[in-house]
């Protein structure tokens, strides 16, 4: 890491244009091949994904696209002369638009199941030749601008469907823009310096854009859902901007304790920058992780949010000391040059509100970790009532027009209609077709069908379509799902050779669901098993790993709560612009365990590594925790609310997928910040006492040696210690009154500035 860091520097113009060549380069090139998003969820191996497979297979021409085009008049019907010749107009020029293969008129002869009963709404149903995923954007906005084109007074047009919705352009940008934003403001007041702050900044923007012009060229040679780029933002931002504070921090300690521009960036890549290889390492571990679940839809994701950090992670180490080289000692403010100039490099012991609230803890343990420990619990309660699956057009904002024509067709025809089940039957002889013939009178009479379509034949195949009374997210319908595979269609198949597969949107949903759900146990026990080896050979402790493993379940369990509280039950969903209330996805925790894991990584290591260094010198618990939290807390909490705002500002995004995102990783990243890291693990490092440090020797001797932050710089010599000023001894110290903390803080750094901990720079981040 130190050759890497003179490499930047001596040649920083040189790292600086081969990055922004790389980023130019990529972008060029995602320029001319476009983008190759996925927005489906199948997993293979499952009866609706082997539903589709033969649906594509016999019916070719129903692979592509599907949208709708609903229309709604409040007064007369929607068989008016007026309505009927306006609509019909629209129609002729939907079917003459580029990429549209057929549209059914509910005008025409065998379209009158397509008007309402109460004849105010009507649809038409518009086919794309290509599946949603390769229908070009203006394609989609040709149609929408037709429709739309025929709204006056009393006649409301809407459109729904993939394509259509790829229309409705999110504000990505602007979530960008405002948590950057946020972020140099908490950099501004941090640093005291406009250069230092730009530095985290440029760093996290050239990676990630890097990062997103490569996802897209990711596309072409794997699936990557269409979210992955925006969320390998959400991800690379608040990482990105994180390690890059830890780096500047270090790099301004340098300058503090004399050392010239070079020599302080140069250590502080050294030190924390092996520190941030490691943990965006540990954070590019846990997203792979997402490989074991074998769902190619995930793989993409976590292909794409591993690059992104894998690349804000080169850009840390490589393109940021180069450009600390560019700003020199204006890394540090105006007013702390000149007190450098003028009374040369002094040491910074811990003070203020985090020695003051480190002192507060050490006195009350049992008290604040209870209290930690309820707020956590109470938080996470609804997440026993967590629904998964997948949200859809229903779910968007209330003025979307997707939404809107989610429902019209809800109320005019149904629940039902926005989601039918699709029933694919597969016949090996005369029984079997004559089993095909009387199936739809038997689904007709089941329970929860409001609607059964005849056969549909193409040689062996069958497609029936089955209408549900329910919303295609309502519990109602996946119970029909199941008692349609379960009960009605096996009865019907017995003994003929019919085979039936049920498909259609909520069928996909419970699918993807179960196989996640399934897969989940493994994939939660390889990621914290992975954790708790890293720990356990990183500070060589049984209970340090174990702490942390529960507390990484404690801030998921709270973080998915809260996702629930506001996307499932609604509580502020709507106030928020994020649509109406819905299951959460199925892949959402899949990601978010892996995001958190690595993020909760980098508080612990940070945290407990200043921790065990005193532990090491002093053999005293109750000193190490002390120490170690309020040297920390602050660049905790620092770090904690910039990653905060890069978070909570993509729910603005107007998606409501990254939204679901951002809300729950910036809820657990702040419980993890405030509650875990800073009060729940120091207050039961506190009550453990020196059982926080056990190894069984045997293990102690087998287990390989690590250093995570490489070697301490040297010390700076001692200031004198006044006679009256209060020594803080090893075997304990009884602590008084706010003042008096401050006091034995400040005595502490003295006396024990001899040692390699005159400043935490040793073994942890900054």
């Amino acid at each position: 890491m130190a050759a890497l860091a003179r490499w930047c520097l001596r040649r920083r113009l040189t790292a600086v244009l081969l990055w922004l060549a790389v980023l130019v380069g990529l972008t060029a090139a995602a320029g001319v091949a476009g983008s190759a998003y996925s927005r489906h969820y199948e997993a293979p191996g499952t009866e609706s994904g082997h539903a589709s497979a033969l649906l594509r297979e016999a019916f070719p021409g129903q692979a592509g696209d599907t949208d709708t085009v609903v229309w709604h008049t409040g007064h007369g019907t929607v068989r008016d002369a007026g309505v009927r010749q306006t609509m019909t107009a629209v129609l002729d020029t939907a079917r003459h638009l580029p990429g549209v293969a057929s549209v059914d008129s509910p005008y025409a002869a065998e379209g009158g199941k397509q008007i309402s009963a109460d004849g105010r709404t009507a649809y038409a149903v518009v086919g794309f030749a290509a599946d949603a995923d390769a229908v070009p954007r203006s394609q989609a906005e040709a149609l929408v601008n037709a429709a739309t084109a025929a709204r006056h007074g009393d006649l409301q047009v809407e459109l729904g469907g993939q394509a259509v919705g790829s229309t409705e352009g999110t504000s990505a940008h602007l979530s960008e823009i405002v948590g950057v934003g946020v972020a140099a403001v908490v950099l501004l007041v941090a640093f005291g310096s406009f250069a230092a702050m730009l530095l985290p900044i440029a760093t996290a923007l050239v990676g990630c854009g890097t990062a997103y012009m490569a996802i897209v060229l990711l596309g072409h040679a794997m699936t990557v859902a269409d979210f992955a780029p925006m969320l390998g933002m959400l991800i690379g931002l608040g990482v990105g901007i994180d390690y890059a504070l830890f780096i500047v921090s270090r790099h301004r300690r340098g300058l503090k304790r004399g050392l010239d521009v070079a020599e302080a960036a140069q250590q502080a890549v050294a030190t924390t920058g092996r520190a941030v290889v490691f943990a965006g390492g540990t954070v590019c571990v846990a997203l792979l992780g997402m490989l074991v679940l074998r769902l190619s839809f995930l793989n993409g994701v976590a292909v794409a949010a591993a690059l992104t950090v894998l690349l804000t992670v080169a850009a840390s180490v490589t393109l940021l000391p180069a450009l600390l080289g560019f700003i020199g000692e204006r890394a540090l403010s105006r007013r702390e040059r000149r007190a450098l100039a003028e009374h040369g490099p002094r040491p910074e012991p811990p003070a203020g509100l985090a020695a003051r609230w480190s002192a507060f803890v050490e006195r009350h343990p049992k008290l604040l970790g209870v209290a930690a420990a309820v707020l956590m619990a109470v938080l996470a309660l609804p997440a026993l009532t967590l629904h998964l699956g997948t949200s859809d057009q229903g779910n968007g904002p209330a003025g979307a027009t997707t939404r809107q024509a989610y429902d019209l067709l809800a109320e005019g025809f149904g629940p039902g209609t926005n989601g039918p089940l699709t029933l694919v039957a597969t016949t090996d002889g005369a029984q079997a077709r004559i089993a095909l013939d009387h199936l739809p009178e038997t689904l007709r009479e089941t329970p929860g069908v409001a609607a059964v379509t005849p056969v549909e034949l193409s040689g062996g195949t069958g497609v029936i379509t089955v209408t549900p009374d329910s919303a295609p997210q309502s519990g109602a319908t996946s119970q029909l799902v199941d008692r349609l595979r379960h009960d009605v269609l096996p009865a019907a198949e017995q003994g003929s050779g019919l085979r039936v597969y049920v498909g259609g949107p909520t069928a996909s949903y419970d699918d993807f669901a179960d196989v996640v759900v399934g897969k989940l146990p493994l994939f939660v026990g390889s990621v914290v098993g992975l954790g708790c080896i890293l720990l356990l050979v990183a500070f060589r402790s049984v209970g340090i790993p174990v702490k942390a493993a529960v507390m990484n379940v404690a801030a998921v369990a709270s973080s998915f709560g809260v996702v629930t509280a506001v996307f499932q039950w609604g509580w502020g969903d709507e106030w928020l612009g994020l649509g109406r209330a819905g299951p959460i996805e199925p892949f959402l925790p899949v990601i978010m365990v892996s995001v958190l894991f690595g993020l909760s990584m980098d508080y612990q290591v940070f945290l407990v590594s200043r921790m065990y260094e005193e532990w090491r010198e002093t053999r005293d618990n109750c000193r190490a925790v002390r120490v170690g939290l309020a040297e920390t807390s602050r660049v905790i909490t620092s770090a904690a609310v910039i990653m905060i705002a890069v978070f909570l500002a993509f729910v603005l995004s107007g998606d409501r997928v990254i939204a679901m995102f951002g809300i729950g990783l910036a809820a657990a990243v702040a419980l993890d910040a405030f509650v875990l890291r800073t009060l729940l693990v120091p207050a039961l490092m506190h009550v453990l006492g020196d059982a926080n440090w056990w190894l069984p020797g045997w293990l102690d001797r087998r287990l390989p040696r690590i250093s995570i932050d490489g070697p301490a710089p040297a010390p700076l010599p001692a200031p004198a210690v006044p006679q009256t000023a209060p020594v803080l001894v090893s075997q304990g110290i009884s602590v008084g009154s706010p003042s008096t903390v401050v006091g034995q803080f400040n005595s502490s750094s003295e006396t024990h500035s001899t040692r390699s901990r005159s400043t935490p720079e040793t073994s942890n981040f900054l």
